[in-house]
């Protein structure tokens, strides 16, 4: 392995997953790693595709989704620096569930099928470390669906905001500016482009995020998360 990339070591421990894995395994997946650039609009992998292991993000995001025969899109989750992408085909053995695709030109470290089933069939209790992933994974996903389901628009929308920001539960490094079209936005909260618009534009005028292109930031999480909670005035 190239020894520069034990210099992101200390990027991915700054999320919970990696940082809390066993020393040994962390080693473990570095040694075997190796560099991956894509650039923007590049696909990753493809649903239906057989499993070459795991990702982390280490620069740029990916987008999780699927895009249908028709040019739809079904937009899952933006995911940013320190994510990782992958385990559900390593624990099934089946073929990728949905697209990655590179949002900006992205960085990633990868680590390959052979040496994660070689780690696994040494150290079996690896398992449990990948099934925590798994589970963070699994929980988010309910907590979104729940959100599609019960909310209505404007707080589906901000709390989507929220979701991004805070890194998916810490599946990622938390962040206060989003890189995420409004199309992009529209296509995780099932709603059309021009309401996602105008429920943008009424928090930026609130004070609350500012709207550039492909950027949305937050001013002010607390507001925002009042906005989440249905409070008139946040």
């Amino acid at each position: 392995m190239d020894s520069s990339l034990h210099r992101y070591r200390t990027q991915l421990e700054t999320t919970p997953w990696f940082r809390e894995l066993p020393v040994e395994l962390r080693d473990d997946l570095i040694r075997h790693a190796s560099l991956l650039t894509l650039e923007k609009g590049e696909f990753l992998y493809r649903r239906g595709e057989r499993s070459d292991g795991l990702y982390a993000v280490l620069g740029g995001a990916l987008a999780i989704g699927t895009v249908g025969v028709d040019g739809k899109e079904a937009l899952l989750a933006v995911l940013g620096s320190t994510a990782w992408v992958g385990e559900i085909s390593l624990f099934d053995g089946l073929p990728r569930p949905n697209d990655a695709i590179a949002v900006s030109r992205t960085l990633l470290l990868h680590v390959p099928e052979a040496a994660l089933q070689d780690l696994l069939d040494t150290t079996p209790r690896y398992w449990r470390d990948f099934a925590l992933l798994m589970a963070q994974r699994l929980r988010v996903s309910f907590e979104n669906a729940e959100a599609m389901t019960l909310l209505p628009a404007a707080q589906r929308v901000a709390n989507r905001l929220l979701t991004i920001a805070g890194g998916y539960g810490g599946l990622n490094a938390a962040q206060s500016r989003i890189r995420l079209s409004q199309d992009s936005l529209a296509s995780m909260v099932s709603l059309s482009r021009q309401t996602t618009n105008q429920l943008l534009k009424n928090l930026e005028s609130q004070g609350i995020v500012t709207l550039k292109s492909g950027e949305i930031a937050i001013l002010d999480f607390d507001r925002l998360r009042a906005v989440s909670l249905g409070d008139p005035n946040p």
